[in-house]
């Protein structure tokens, strides 16, 4: 992606995929989920995941799995409270960019005539 993702973006991201489901959700799945979004490394991601459980958007738990343990990933309702936010901001951010990429740029014809006729 030719785009910076900014940590606002990242978390609405993470807490939006582990939103999907009621259980929770371990970190590779997380990963692979977020990069159908966006490109971005575990060693990314994890940093995220710690943040958002110390602001109390996720909890975590340990299960085992094939004889290992797995970390799994379960939003709060704080978590589903700032995803919200996350969307309604993100509606009007997106909306604003769309608006801004839709129009005519300045240098392209209708900004030729009005140099032109400016000129004369």
């Amino acid at each position: 992606m030719v785009f910076n993702t900014g940590a606002a973006l990242l978390d609405a991201i993470v807490l939006a995929v582990v939103s999907k489901d009621e259980e929770g959700t371990y970190g590779y799945r997380i990963t692979q989920d977020v990069r159908r979004a966006l490109e971005v490394s575990e060693s990314t991601l994890y940093p995220v995941l710690r943040r958002l459980q110390k602001d109390g958007c996720l909890v975590v738990y340990d299960m085992e799995c094939a004889g290992r343990n797995r970390r799994y990933y379960k939003i709060t309702d704080s978590g589903r409270e700032k995803l919200s936010e996350y969307r309604a901001e993100w509606e009007i951010y997106s909306a604003n960019i769309t608006a801004l990429f839709s129009e005519e740029s300045p240098g392209g014809e209708d900004g030729k005539k009005e140099a032109d006729e400016e000129g004369k």
